[in-house]
Order: C-alpha cells, then structure tokens, then sequence
C-alpha cells in the first residue's frame, strides 16, 4: 500500500512529475473537478490546525471527492478513551479511502500507516517531519525561482522541532549545488540526526545565530515560529520567543529577487508591513498546499490501483518499501527509546525497534 509518511518516501523524479500535476491541476482545473468522484478522504487532526486540514478537504472536494473529518480529535475522538494510534487507523480504514493524520507523537503517522488498509498521508506527526507542507513549499520555490537546485537557503527560527525545516531540507537535499545557512539560537539548533544525514550526504551548511548577516546572500528565507507547545520549560519559551523578527529594514539587506517564505502561522518573526513585499510568498505557499494536496491524492490513488492491477496480473510491483528508515540491521530492544515525545511512551504493546542506532519512529539516537 503506497502512502506518504516522510518527503523521502518520494525520489526526485517522483516530486517533479508532482509539480508538473499540480501545475496542470493550476491551468486546467476543470479537467480534474471529478477525479475522486465516489472517494472519500478522513481527516483527524490531534493537534490544532487551519491550513493543512482545510488544504486537504478543499483539495478532495475540489477532486469531487467527500471528507469526513474528527477535528480536534484529541477531545472528539475514541483517542479519549484511551484507543491506540494502531486501532483508530483500523477502524477509520473502513469508512473511507484515504486517511490524512496529524498527531502530536513523533512516530505515530508510521504506526497508523502500518495499521491502514488505505492510502495514509501524514500531516505532521510532533517535531518529527511534515511531507505534505514541504511539496507546497516546493511548488512555491518551482514557481517563483524555476529551479531546484544551486540555490543559497536560509532556515531561521525553531530547527530543533521545525518538523516543515527537517522535511524541507530532506527534499531540497535531492537537488544538487544547494547550499544552507541554518540561523536560529543554540538551544533550537538542527538536531543531530538532521545534521548527520547532511553530512552523510556531503552536503554544504553553516550554522549561525545572525540573521542580518546571513539575509544578502540567501535566494530563499525560510522562516518558522518558535513553537510554544513543543516546549517542556515555559521560561525556555518565554527567553528565546522574540529571537528573530524580519522587519523593512532587515529586508532591505536581502536581494531583489530573495522568495521569503513561511509555514505558517505566524506571531511577530515577520512584520505585517512585509506582506506588501513582492519577495513575500507565503500566502501563495498556503495556496500552493491545495494544489499540491491535490496531486498528491490522485497521485497515491493511481499508484496503488497500479499496484493492485500488478498483482491480479501476476507481476510484482513494490513502490514503497515498508517506511522502516533501513530494515536492515533493525533490531528490537527492551529499552524504550529515550524521546518523551516519541510514539513508542504511548502506544499500546508497540516494540522498540532500533535500525542504524536509530529510533525507527522518531530518529533519536539509540542510548
């Protein structure tokens, strides 16, 4: 069953005929007003959310398809009572044909996807990874610099739990030539697991806690907020809240083609004067999620009839290998992995695995 946990799941080649779709989706919308027609899209949202959750129901009623949705579904849902992350995926598999999930615990989005019996996307699973944010993010960079790669990308904010930043840089790291500053305060740095996976890669970035200095040689400013509910000290939060704010004048240090971009939503690291920027292109990225949901839907859907013709006609046809971040070596442990945000302090009876030392739901480290 093919479904979206991580951007890795996706190659290169994959994510460009994505942005060819979302582009056809753009300039001839009519053409795909009944693609769904007959299917229908869950949404449950653990977690508050505007952009990703409406994105994804106006992006299946724009197909033709229904929703139905359990919003704030950690006060509407069984999960009250106490039902598994494993078990809720079971159970709404029989009311539709494809699950969109966002969920507090790093890890959860792999075990609902290993419990579905239909397409499963993840919509933010904790810190951990946000797919689908970065294939709008993507299609924003696609339309406004036309390129993917040789690019100068500046992440600032919160990289330790800026789970759009890990997404992000997982994707662009698939292009060649890019370069990344990564602007944010000691304590928010790029976790370990990020930073390994750049170097593995040979990849080229510098850590900074400047902003004014890093901004004139960026293309691309991807600003995060510092998010308060991932925080276990409040008065950790309260002193690095205000550690960035994009003002006019800081963005008169930028070049005249830089595209600023942002997630979503945001408190005070960019003014509201700047919305007027022509260089501000974050209301168009909200915009772009639509579109790129949209592909991304009919995207799976084809893929796994596909997969299913394959089968009745006797021939093989894997397209995603079981998201287990490196079967090989998998171990399991008797220790529980150290994150306290991890799935696995949750879950009911989920074992411990570890592959390449790694926690195989959130990444931490093996202790």
């Amino acid at each position: 069953m093919r479904s979206l946990i991580d951007i890795t799941d996706l190659s290169a080649e994959e994510i460009n005929e994505l942005m060819d779709l979302a582009m056809d989706i753009i300039e001839n919308p009519d053409k795909y007003a009944h693609a769904c027609d007959g299917k229908i899209l869950a949404t449950l949202f653990f977690e508050p959310s505007t952009r990703t959750r409406l994105s994804f129901e106006a992006a299946m009623e724009s197909l033709g398809g229904k929703v139905i949705s359990v919003p704030s579904a950690d006060k509407n849902s069984s999960a009250t009572k106490g039902e598994s992350i494993a078990d809720t995926a079971k159970i709404v598999s029989c009311y539709a044909d494809m699950i969109a999930m966002r969920h507090p615990l790093e890890g959860s989005a792999y075990v609902a996807s290993k419990n579905a019996s239909v397409p499963f996307i993840n919509a933010g699973d904790g810190g951990h990874c946000h797919p689908t944010q970065t294939t709008a993010d993507l299609l924003t960079i696609h339309r406004y610099k036309g390129r993917f790669e040789n690019l100068t990308i500046g992440l600032c904010g919160d990289l330790l739990y800026g789970r759009t930043v890990h997404s992000l840089l997982n994707a662009m790291s698939l292009y060649p030539g890019n370069k990344y500053i990564l602007i944010s305060p000691p304590e928010l740095r790029l976790p370990e697991y990020m930073k390994e996976t750049l170097d593995n890669a040979g990849i080229d970035y510098i850590e900074t806690e400047n902003l004014e200095d890093a901004i004139p040689e960026l293309d691309i400013l991807y600003m995060t907020r510092i998010q308060k509910e991932r925080f276990a000290d409040p008065a950790q939060y309260e002193r690095l809240k205000d550690s960035y704010c994009l003002t006019e004048e800081k963005m008169n240090l930028a070049k005249e083609d830089m595209c600023l971009l942002h997630p979503l939503p945001r408190v005070n690291e960019i003014s509201a004067k700047i919305d007027k920027d022509p260089r501000a292109c974050y209301f168009d990225q909200a915009l772009n999620g639509k579109f790129m949901r949209m592909a991304l839907i009919l995207k799976l859907f084809r893929d796994n009839e596909e997969e299913i013709k394959s089968i009745k006609r006797g021939t093989t046809v894997h397209f995603n290998p079981d998201y287990a971040f490196g079967i090989k070596g998998a171990k399991i442990n008797i220790t529980k992995c150290k994150n306290p945000k991890c799935i696995t302090t949750a879950e009911q009876e989920l074992d411990q695995i570890f592959a390449n030392g790694r926690c195989i739901y959130c990444d931490t480290k093996e202790q």
